[in-house]
């Protein structure tokens, strides 16, 4: 890996290099890695101390793996007398963090940076899939878009990479600001301020605070790629001049559903939804020399939501100079990633299977997918996380929401869905509705209460393990 020689690493980190002569301290890393199963001959083995596995109990199995060296809070005990170098520092993870900002800063290649309450990870997959066309790319994977995630990414980036698309998540205040630090993106992209961990950022103001220290650490005449109907979003450019960071920002490249004087550099016209099987659309944009030119696309993923994500891809890959062409088959290449409004055909049941993540905005787009479909219509929801002082009001909110659609059967589980159960009661009395605690009440009856042909919508936060329900019906 460019200039990751254990000197460089040691200074980087500010640690001591122990146990290395003149010729292993000019030695390469060939890989970066926290997870000693991952480990190869001649990686860089970080010892993290996590939750529930410390890496400082697995240095004698990565030595034996003809590991390069290892970065470590103490000094490693030597079994086996089969010890290499090691690096002492303080913290292991700010080790990782700290190699991640200093190998970035050695790479000669675009970063996208992507970041929003809702929908960064299906639109970082757009992205990706166009840029794919006409360049090598690395992508985040899976849900790398933390202060652990982000890091490893960057080390994921090789010499035959030439754009890099990464997810920047964020819960607090300040974690962007050191996420920027490390990725220094070209192209910021923000897809909406919504309602997520409003436990710790309070309001969506206090959301575009902090999501908008991506621009922190962008490149000098970086790149600002907007939803222009978020009306957070549309104000950026307004606080142009109370933000220094934002003055290196060379364009700002708006994106979204609006006509008329209001239209930003994308807009989509005649867009058609073709129930959960997949949607259509016109996509209009104008490039940064002007020049107008429109896209008709077709892809897989079902919703009007996704248009943003495929006007997204097309503004970035316009500021690659990419043909239309090229992006029309980058956006129909898309498909769905894990547990995202993922449609699983068990044979009985059509399955939208959507547990990865949830907030407001996001639960009430994918109650809209479910309600386009043409079966027997089944939603079973459950609660949404980190969303502060109002969390029963918004969980209300999506109930009577809900209580507006044509939907058949509601399953609400958990201790916060309750508010979804009164919120539906309360708007619509006829729809068939019932209440759960737990996950595994649900189970129990669930075999009784769906019928061969549904459509089945499965949404909740990740920590409600709605997978379970999912695995259920696909048995069933």
């Amino acid at each position: 890996m460019k200039n990751l020689s254990l000197g460089n690493i040691a200074k980087a980190v500010n640690g001591t290099l122990f146990g290395a002569d003149s010729f292993s301290e000019a030695a390469e890393a060939a890989g970066v890695v926290i997870d000693s199963r991952k480990v190869e001959e001649n990686y860089l083995f970080i010892a993290v101390k996590g939750e529930r596995v410390d890496g400082h109990d697995f240095i004698e199995d990565v030595f034996a793996k003809k590991a390069l060296c290892v970065i470590c809070e103490k000094k490693p005990d030597d079994k086996s007398n089969g010890m290499g170098p090691y690096i002492l520092v303080e913290s292991s993870l700010q080790a990782l963090k700290d190699i991640a900002a200093f190998y970035r800063e050695s790479l000669d290649i675009k970063i996208v940076g992507i970041t929003g309450s809702v929908g960064k990870t299906s639109t970082k997959e757009f992205i990706a899939s166009v840029l794919e066309q006409n360049f090598r790319v690395l992508k985040t994977e899976g849900n790398f878009n933390n202060e652990i995630g982000v890091p490893l990414t960057l080390l994921s980036i090789r010499d035959y990479h030439e754009v890099a698309v990464v997810e920047m998540g964020i819960s607090d205040f300040g974690e962007m600001h050191r996420l920027s630090y490390m990725v220094k993106p070209d192209v910021c992209v923000m897809t909406n301020i919504g309602l997520c961990h409003l436990e710790n950022l309070g309001s969506r103001d206090g959301i575009l605070k902090a999501k908008s220290e991506i621009f922190d650490f962008a490149t000098e005449n970086c790149y600002a790629v907007l939803n222009k109907d978020d009306d957070k979003l549309s104000t950026i450019p307004e606080n142009h001049a109370a933000y220094d960071c934002l003055n290196k920002v060379k364009k700002y490249i708006f994106y979204g559903m609006q006509k008329g004087e209001n239209k930003g550099d994308v807009f989509a016209e005649n867009i058609k939804t073709n129930g959960i099987y997949g949607t259509e659309s016109t996509i209009c944009f104008t490039r940064v020399n002007g020049t107008a030119e429109k896209i008709e696309v077709s892809f897989s993923l079902p919703g009007r939501h996704m248009v943003y994500n495929a006007m997204a891809a097309i503004a970035v890959g316009s500021l690659f100079d990419m043909n239309s062409k090229d992006m029309k088959r980058g956006i129909e290449n898309i498909k769905s990633v894990g547990s995202r409004l993922n449609i699983v055909e068990t044979g009985k049941y059509t399955v939208i299977d959507d547990c990865y993540n949830a907030n407001p905005v996001s639960m009430k787009s994918s109650i809209d997918v479910l309600d386009s479909a043409d079966t027997r219509k089944v939603a079973i929801l459950g609660d949404m996380f980190e969303l502060g002082a109002d969390e029963k009001k918004l969980h209300y909110g999506v109930g009577a929401y809900l209580g507006e659609k044509m939907i058949d059967t509601a399953f609400l589980v958990g201790t916060l869905s309750e508010n979804i159960y009164q919120g539906l009661k309360d708007s619509n009395k006829n729809m068939e509705c019932y209440y759960y605690n737990t996950v595994e009440d649900l189970l129990m009856f669930l075999d009784l209460m769906v019928k061969q042909g549904d459509t089945i919508l499965v949404k909740a936060s990740h920590a409600m393990h709605f997978e379970r329900i999912v695995e259920r019906l696909r048995e069933l």
